[in-house]
């Protein structure tokens, strides 16, 4: 099975519903991801300016398997959640593509998968696509926006902010699709994790035996 968690900017609490996701359904034992692209001039292995280009062969991507549970880091927060493994995926923008045969072998190895990323769906067709929202927030990235349609629910930061501060985003994107309200530092609620509980509890899912390795890829032209 695979979760898949966006959102439509940064700094909105993606991480925090990857992380209360996995401590609010530890059977699961989950392989956590976090999926970041970097643009012109800087390094996918370390994330620092450098002066390779983004075509440079030998810099397409990179990924780190995270061993700390008590780091600062997002990847630490998944494993002190309760996730069995955690890896930083790092590319440069556009080439997640050189890193498919790699994360090929992480779901071949793993029972279930979250992670925190949209751009993952241009490869991946996930058991559950979340959106983080957050009203109050202005930007809207446009590599959000081209998947937006594809979201099955939105997690919603309650802010008290009822009409979103976007523009140029139609609101039929999203406004009929199912809402989860949240309320930090509680950003999970009972009724998302009952949701991914009757995917994992679903006769396709139940008994793990194709684990992560049966996720559908996308294939050219198809949307879904």
């Amino acid at each position: 099975m695979l979760i898949v968690v966006g959102g439509h900017t940064r700094n909105i609490g993606k991480t925090s519903v990857v992380a209360g996701l996995i401590a609010a359904i530890p059977e699961a034992h989950w392989t956590a991801l976090k999926i970041t692209q970097f643009g012109h001039g800087v390094c996918s292995s370390d994330g620092e300016p450098c002066e390779c280009t983004v075509a440079d062969p030998e810099h397409p991507f990179a990924i780190s398997e995270e061993t700390d549970r008590s780091g600062r880091s997002d990847t630490s927060r998944f494993l002190a959640a309760g996730a069995g493994r955690s890896y930083w995926v790092r590319t440069a923008a556009g080439q997640l593509g050189h890193a498919l045969p790699a994360l090929r072998c992480i779901f071949d190895t793993s029972q279930h998968i979250i992670a925190e990323s949209n751009s993952i769906l241009q490869f991946f067709k996930p058991d559950l696509y979340l959106v983080v929202m957050d009203f109050a927030a202005g930007d809207f990235k446009p590599a959000s926006l081209q998947y937006l349609d594809r979201a099955d629910a939105l997690i919603v930061v309650d802010h008290g902010v009822d009409q979103p501060e976007w523009s140029g985003v139609s609101r039929r994107l999203w406004d009929s699709k199912p809402r989860f309200y949240v309320r930090p530092p509680q950003w999970v609620t009972e009724a998302v994790a009952a949701r991914i509980r009757g995917l994992l509890n679903s006769p396709s899912t139940a008994s793990g035996a194709a684990g992560a390795s049966s996720v559908s890829m996308v294939l050219p032209g198809d949307r879904r």
